[in-house]
């Protein structure tokens, strides 16, 4: 059983950070991405947007399933401390709510990853629409 603690402890929680460290990683690229982007050198807006959006799909899938893997270690974890309580015969409510909130920091864990992940996302899919924006403009007064 120590095996499946470890696995909760540096397995999920470790992917957590990695998940974390590269919705963080691909944020920052698409920020530097979109300031050193020159607008007329597109002539298609569909090709523009498909630059544009790169790995947003990533920070967006990071941003939805990291909850859901912190829930799994939370699952496994009250698993773990209930199959422990059962084998030991232990009703030792000091050990039991360790047990617990050592389940649940894999919950808060995978929260600290969503939600800063969202707000990154849903940021950088707002600097799409005015880089698209502006597109129109330049293109629209090259028109003229």
């Amino acid at each position: 059983m120590n095996h499946l603690k470890e696995f909760i402890d540096y397995g999920i929680i470790g992917f957590l950070i990695f998940m974390s460290f590269l919705s963080v990683w691909f944020f920052i690229e698409r920020l530097l991405y979109f300031r050193s982007i020159k607008l007329e050198e597109f002539s298609n807006k569909e090709e523009l947007e498909v630059k544009l959006t790169d790995y947003l799909s990533l920070i967006a899938t990071i941003a939805s399933s990291a909850p859901y893997i912190g829930l799994l270690g939370t699952v496994l974890g009250i698993m773990l401390t209930f199959y422990t309580m059962g084998q030991h015969g232990i009703v030792n409510t000091k050990e039991i709510m360790i047990g617990l909130a050592l389940a649940l920091k894999a919950t808060a864990m995978g929260l600290v990853v969503a939600i800063p992940a969202t707000m990154m996302y849903n940021f950088l899919i707002r600097r799409v629409e005015v880089l698209l924006a502006r597109w129109d403009i330049v293109h629209a007064a090259q028109k003229v």
